[in-house]
């Protein structure tokens, strides 16, 4: 069985930025510093990643009245409500904004929306953080929502499958791209292709790339760690490629790349 990487994989520029003012806020020693250093739900959905925050004393916390007055809160990149801004600032904490600027731009689309009197309807999973945030602003709601005739705008969640949904972020549409290519690709020479994503089960774009392999006429598998590798029956795979997720981090991939050459 022959083993490829497909590219572009893993990190994208908005987790990027998130986890480098992550860090910055982390090494920021003042008397808020003090109190700790907060994020606003996960960073990113990769339990690696908020467990290598959590070391450095990051606190994770599910809502904004969980931060002391004055503390530092990190809004992750999935972002967040107007409301849980409002209540941060009433309590004088302050806030790190390491929203990705896709999502950014798309809060910004549903307010532009609702001052010209249209809502704006959130194409998602209304549980993720992402959409949570969206619905949170004036005027948005959910297709079941939308009454006969209405006109109304339009905001995707970044992370679903961009082959049948327009607005998804670049990251995850060339991503997605990828695997669709490298399938089409070793399909055409008659190979059996798998797909082997790396990343976490509570990340929506990596489970979305283990679901597009399959659509896509590979076998496909996702896994957290290099651990998980033995458990996989590879037979009959002429060819495996490898990707991973957008929250997760090069070195895993790398010891999953080592663990399949042993």
């Amino acid at each position: 069985m022959r083993v490829e990487v497909i590219c572009p994989h893993g990190f994208c520029a908005g987790v990027e930025r998130a986890l480098r003012m992550a860090h910055a806020a982390l090494s920021y020693a003042d008397e808020a510093a003090a109190q700790g250093i907060y994020c606003l739900h996960g960073i990113v959905h990769n339990e690696t990643v908020a467990q290598g925050l959590a070391v450095k004393g990051m606190r994770f916390v599910e809502s904004v009245e969980e931060v002391p007055e004055g503390a530092i809160m990190l809004i992750s990149a999935h972002g967040t409500s107007p409301a849980n801004r409002a209540v941060a600032e009433s309590r004088g904490v302050r806030v790190v904004d390491a929203t990705c600027p896709f999502v950014a731009a798309a809060h910004a689309k549903i307010r532009e929306n609702f001052a010209q009197g249209m809502r704006t309807v959130i194409v998602g999973e209304p549980r993720h953080a992402e959409v949570r945030g969206y619905l949170g602003e004036p005027g948005a709601c959910l297709p079941e929502d939308v009454k006969p005739g209405e006109r109304t705008g339009r905001v995707v969640q970044t992370t679903l499958d961009a082959g049948a949904h327009e607005g998804v972020c670049t990251a995850t549409r060339d991503r997605q791209q990828a695997v669709r290519d490298f399938i089409a690709l070793h399909r055409a020479g008659g190979q059996a292709v798998g797909v082997l994503v790396v990343g976490s089960a509570k990340s929506a774009n990596t489970g979305r790339l283990a679901e597009i392999a399959e659509r896509s006429g590979a076998r496909s598998w996702r896994i957290n760690s290099p651990d998980e590798i033995a458990a996989i029956d590879f037979a009959g795979i002429g060819v495996l490629g490898i990707t991973s997720g957008a929250s997760t981090p090069e070195d895993t991939l790398h010891a999953v790349l080592a663990a399949l050459k042993r």
